[in-house]
């Protein structure tokens, strides 16, 4: 099987990447530094030359409502149409467990348009939620530099990278599915608890300053982005 995972250098995608070839597919990577850009279209019609399947993990790291929706609602765009060009069989995309149930936080109002988009396509589709990641507070962490990091108060029930990228093959060798059953990890887990944590472990000086979304914020607390 020919597959093509869009955003196949990020955390996910990496390992969606050697899932796949571990499996014996033939694997495309899909991404600006391979010569492809799902926002302006440039190099998708010939990536999806002969692709059977397109996982679709890309990602936008501002969080910001305007940037994530304008990013996840263009490429999600341009992969759908490309792949009804090429013939692609099965569109899989990765999501995030509970986004329906927080309001008022930008990422997931993008993440939310893009399976909308998925979910009114002619491609036929699966939809993978799964939880925030082990890797996430070290995510977090990097985005500010300096002696104070800043991370979300959240309940979160993290599960690994590798096994989410393992999980969407699987599901790409298999008929679409619509909305999948949800992929979580085994424990609940504080988040803000999770980077004290790796803080401690790596003996850094960093100080985890927790804060709370506004209007995302009691959701969030609350365990809505449990499975």
């Amino acid at each position: 099987m020919r597959i093509a995972v869009a955003g196949g250098t990020g955390v996910v995608g990496r390992h969606v990447v050697e899932a796949a070839r571990t499996g014996g597919h033939d694997v495309v990577v899909i991404s600006r530094g391979r010569g492809v850009d799902l926002v302006t279209g440039k190099g998708v019609d010939r990536a999806l030359e002969g692709v059977d399947v397109v996982v679709d993990v890309t990602n936008v790291t501002d969080p910001r409502r305007k940037v994530a929706t304008a990013f996840f609602e263009s490429t999600a765009r341009t992969l759908l149409a490309a792949e009804e060009r090429a013939d692609v069989r099965h569109h899989v995309l990765l999501s995030i467990v509970g986004i329906d149930r927080v309001e008022g936080y930008g990422y997931f109002t993008g993440k939310l348009a893009q399976e909308r988009l998925v979910r009114g396509g002619r491609v036929p589709w699966t939809i993978l939620r799964a939880t925030q990641f082990h890797e996430f507070p070290e995510q977090l962490l990097a985005r500010l530099p300096g002696p104070f990091g800043v991370v979300p108060r959240m309940l979160v029930q993290p599960v690994a990278a590798r096994e989410v990228g393992e999980h969407l093959v699987r599901l790409a060798e298999g008929t679409a599915l619509g909305m999948a059953p949800e992929l979580a990890g085994p424990r609940e887990e504080q988040l803000v608890d999770m980077a004290r944590r790796l803080v401690r472990a790596r003996r850094v000086r960093r100080w985890v300053v927790p804060v709370s979304f506004p209007k995302a914020g009691p959701a969030m607390r609350g365990g809505a982005l449990l499975p």
